[in-house]
């Protein structure tokens, strides 16, 4: 009787624990761009560390071909949420790609613009006849360039602009066959790491450019609310532990993604950059929440520079529903 007791409590447990799994949420997200790089470690803790898995959710990660790409992939339905920045719906939405921001992982623009200091470069005013190095075409980062250059009366005619892939860009600027570089701060540190003496400059200290965001399509927010509001409270769940410790944090994204052992220090160099320059919020805004008005802004800055053709309505292009 009492083992007979003991397979049938045996049994219940196996029982609950497979309905357990099996009533965890499938999701699929697409990256930008490679997702072993540090910009994505909120991600990547949040699986790390089981926050999706708390949150019921079972997460799956692919990589797409830059923001534009990602976005348009999602609001198709190949992929339920992605990555891309906090312009990227400003970017793609007047093409009829009915995408909008979910949350908002900082107050800061993820891209930076550096320049070799053997360059004749002084800053962004300087960039005119200059070979610039992006990752691919299909990232927002392209187009925050293209609204720095407008800024400064440029365009990209002025300029030689060269999609040259994560590798490639570290790889070319080290090597001098490029002068300058828009990406990431990782991308940049990399450069550095080699010995190359740059300058550098937020890009939205001239064009105000949005930090990283997640990206849902329309339909996915009418029909999976829960989803997106648990894979949003991982996320925004995985950045305070950035900024709160981001030594611990490091280690913890490099026990995630092993190609990055032996490099602990850099990481943590990398993670305090996002901590102290990228993540901290605006006007009061609580962390993955957006800006309106700053969302109106660089839509008019990419209509009026002719990056954009037309403009959507402010509120087609973010929620913060999603925000706790």
């Amino acid at each position: 009787m009492k083992r007979t007791i003991l397979t049938m409590l045996a049994a219940a447990a196996l029982t609950l624990s497979a309905g357990a799994s099996m009533a965890a949420e499938k999701v699929t997200f697409l990256f930008p761009a490679p997702d072993f790089l540090p910009a994505f470690a909120p991600y990547q803790l949040a699986l790390h560390k089981g926050y999706f898995k708390e949150a019921g959710l079972d997460v799956s990660f692919r990589v797409g071909k830059g923001g534009a790409d990602v976005a348009t992939q999602v609001a198709v339905g190949n992929a339920d949420l992605g990555g891309g920045v906090g312009d990227t719906p400003i970017i793609v939405r007047s093409n009829d790609v009915k995408i909008r921001g979910v949350a908002l992982l900082g107050g800061h623009g993820i891209a930076q613009l550096a320049w070799r200091e053997d360059s004749g470069i002084t800053g962004p005013s300087d960039l005119k006849g200059k070979e610039i190095g992006i990752l691919s075409f299909q990232q927002t980062t392209y187009y925050n360039l293209l609204g720095l250059l407008a800024a400064e009366g440029l365009t990209k005619q002025d300029v030689s602009i060269q999609a040259l892939g994560p590798g490639g860009v570290v790889q070319m600027m080290i090597a001098g066959k490029v002068q300058a570089i828009a990406a990431a701060p990782e991308i940049i540190a990399a450069v550095e790491q080699a010995g190359v003496k740059i300058g550098q400059v937020p890009v939205d200290s001239v064009f105000p450019a949005m930090a990283q965001a997640i990206l849902a399509s329309d339909d996915t927010i009418a029909k999976r609310p829960e989803m997106v509001r648990a894979f949003v409270g991982a996320i925004l769940h995985a950045v305070r532990d950035i900024e709160a410790d981001p030594a611990a944090a490091a280690k913890e994204f490099v026990a995630a993604v092993p190609r990055h052992a032996g490099k602990e220090a850099e990481i943590e160099a990398i993670l305090t950059a996002y901590a102290t320059k990228l993540y901290p919020t605006e006007n009061g805004l609580a962390l993955g929440a957006f800006n309106p008005e700053r969302i109106a802004s660089v839509q008019k800055f990419y209509v009026d520079s002719g990056i954009v053709q037309s403009a959507v309505p402010v509120e087609d292009l973010y929620t913060n529903s999603f925000v706790q």
